[in-house]
């Protein structure tokens, strides 16, 4: 079955393929009986107008790229649902991208974005591609990032103050008493994770006694955070830390699952209390409730798009950065 044209519809409603057009773009300037014609004409042929040409004609599409580190951490999605939510608002519709922490996979993202000339760019990028969102910018697609600050400030970005969230999860450990702190996070690479390491660093130097030992892993996941629970019950007692803080909840749950399995026999809290980042919904459904720093994940994909669409209607609209604080959610993890 062939596809059915513009010119097909012109030629069944006997005018011209512009009058076809402005039917479909700009109707009130045809008379009402031609668009009636010209509509029925649609109708019987199934003519199914090509809106992807359009909107590149156009110059810009209707749908505004985001690129997330990890599209299964459920995190990622949350900032990807209020993204949508206020994309639909506008009219527009956010494709999901998943770069999975490696930078040529984004970069065959942000390329692939660029061809379809997208409204825009959310992006949470594995390192800093600052140029590269310049060079996006200059052809006429804004970006903000998103989860991450921008390291010269000049991309507006939406985030959460990292190193405020590592902090506060240390001095929460601190003030339960626990004095042998585990970080639990990678890879370090990632700013994230480097942040929250930072802020954790600042905690514990002002907790004279206060140890932190570094665990790096090599992804941000419940199975490395299984890898590296099951590595701490391989010690002696006395050789494992009496906390830890995993750099989100993934890792954490997956701590939780090797510090909990038969025969590992380690109390959570009593002997390891345990913290996470990010408090997705599984954190409060855990086996042992679990304790975690909360970051407003809806409303930063929701804001990164407000700044978008303002950015894309104005190009001079200078860059701006905006943070919000994490929130300490108490769970039974660390005996709240």
């Amino acid at each position: 079955m062939s596809v059915v044209s513009v010119r097909d519809v012109a030629l069944r409603a006997g005018v011209s393929v512009g009058t076809v057009s402005n039917v479909m773009n700009h109707p009130d300037k045809v008379a009402a009986a031609t668009v009636e014609r010209v509509r029925a004409a649609i109708d019987e042929l199934g003519f199914i107008p090509n809106d992807a040409a359009r909107q590149l004609r156009n110059g810009r599409s209707k749908t505004i790229g985001l690129v997330v580190l990890d599209v299964r951490n459920p995190f990622f999605t949350d900032v990807a649902r209020g993204a949508e939510d206020e994309a639909a608002l506008a009219g527009l519709i956010v494709t999901l991208g998943n770069s999975d922490e490696n930078t040529e996979r984004e970069a065959v993202y942000l390329d692939l974005f660029e061809q379809q000339r997208v409204h825009g760019i959310l992006i949470s990028p594995y390192a800093d591609i600052t140029p590269r969102l310049h060079s996006l910018r200059a052809r006429g697609i804004p970006a903000v990032l998103v989860d991450r600050t921008s390291p010269d400030t000049s991309i507006s970005s939406v985030s959460v103050d990292d190193i405020a969230g590592g902090a506060m999860a240390v001095e929460h450990l601190a003030a339960q008493g626990r004095r042998r702190i585990a970080f639990v996070g990678g890879p370090l690479e990632i700013r994230q994770v480097a942040d929250r390491l930072e802020g954790a660093r600042r905690a514990a130097a002002a907790h004279p006694g206060l140890t932190l030992e570094i665990i790096d892993i090599a992804a941000s996941t419940v199975i490395e955070g299984r890898a590296a629970g099951a590595a701490i019950v391989a010690r002696n007692p006395e050789q494992r830390p009496d906390a830890v803080f995993a750099a989100n909840d993934l890792i954490s749950m997956g701590v939780l699952q090797a510090l909990m399995m038969q025969g590992a026999n380690v109390r959570v809290p009593e002997e390891i209390a345990l913290i996470g980042y990010d408090d997705i919904d599984f954190a409060s459904a855990a086996v042992v409730p679990l304790s975690s720093i909360r970051q407003p994940s809806a409303l930063i994909g929701g804001t990164a798009v407000q700044i978008l669409l303002e950015e894309a209607a104005d190009p001079s609209i200078d860059a701006r950065q905006i943070e919000f604080q994490p929130e300490l959610v108490v769970r039974a993890s660390t005996g709240g």
